[in-house]
């Protein structure tokens, strides 16, 4: 499959590239099987994300994905930020090959690992469940599998 117009122009020219020195969150999330590194910064007031950067260290769709999630979520309430899905990520970028359905997901957990960061420095109570991802342990309490 070729890459779709959006994703090539989100890999050409990435929205929201750069470091946000004074962030009130920031997520990093890596993949070791493809080498994708994500980290978002993002910048809270009354709840909404003000401003969202992101540096990536990976292929064109970690990028892509990584770019367009910042666009989705820039000035956003965290709630929603939250809600983001990988899916969400794929059908705005019209679209990624199966093997690159990965980057989508880190950058969805790249957006919660920022949010759970800012919860935490601000010691805001949380729902653990919002954060669980992949095989995660911290609350399999709550799951009946």
């Amino acid at each position: 499959m070729l890459y779709s117009e959006k994703v090539m122009d989100h890999f050409r020219n990435p929205r929201n590239v750069g470091e946000l020195l004074d962030a009130d969150g920031i997520g990093e999330v890596g993949n070791a099987k493809c080498g994708d590194i994500m980290r978002m910064y993002i910048k809270v007031k009354d709840n909404v994300i003000t401003d969202v950067k992101f540096m990536t260290f990976g292929c064109g769709s970690a990028i892509a994905t990584s770019s367009m999630a910042t666009e989705m979520i820039k000035g956003k309430p965290i709630s929603e930020a939250l809600e983001l899905s990988n899916k969400a990520v794929v059908e705005a970028l019209d679209g990624l090959p199966t093997h690159k359905i990965h980057c989508s997901v880190l950058a969805e957990e790249a957006v919660k690992a920022a949010v759970k960061d800012y919860y935490d420095k601000n010691n805001i109570e949380y729902d653990k469940t919002l954060f669980c991802v992949g095989d995660c342990h911290c609350c399999s309490e709550n799951h009946n599998d």
